[in-house]
């Protein structure tokens, strides 16, 4: 009898103890908040605009039907050597997530912001809501060349 009552007693504490979840106070903190979609940027956040091209240099940007591998991969690894330090590919970080970048920005919008980031930060609405969206962190100035911006810009249709 006491093995049984044993056992019964072993039982119900495995089960009390098992999927019981408790919410607790406080706030959480996720570092990795993934880019927001188009419905949550349109409804508060910064907005699409398609048309915008931003201040600086290039005025008009025309991408051929297909992707330039060569000039993607010289892109890609700029992108790896300067720009990981801030943005990813899917994920926020200190910027923007970089997939899907020209369903939210023309290419000459992309190209002004990594030429000029200064200027752009200065003039350009949506640069701005960016800066305060991303709690200040300024986009540095790299100094690239066109060219350089021009691989940059064809690597991200890759994403």
């Amino acid at each position: 009898m006491k093995k049984v009552v044993l056992f019964l007693a072993l039982g119900a504490l495995i089960a009390s103890c098992g999927e019981k979840k408790e919410k607790k106070e406080g706030f959480e903190v996720n570092r990795t908040k993934t880019e927001t979609t188009k419905a949550d940027a349109e409804s508060g956040g910064v907005p699409i605009d398609l048309d915008n091209k931003g201040v600086g240099p290039i005025k008009n940007v025309e991408f051929a039907d297909e992707i330039d591998t060569e000039l993607a991969a010289k892109g890609e690894a700029t992108f790896n050597s300067v720009c990981v330090a801030c943005h990813m590919v899917d994920k926020r970080m200190i910027g923007p997530a970089m997939k899907g970048v020209y369903e939210r920005r023309s290419p000459e919008w992309v190209m002004n912001m990594i030429l000029n980031p200064d200027g752009m930060l200065k003039e350009d609405p949506i640069a701005k809501a960016l800066l305060k969206e991303y709690n200040n962190a300024i986009m540095l100035n790299q100094n690239l060349t066109e060219d350089q911006a021009r691989e940059l810009a064809e690597y991200l249709r890759t994403l």
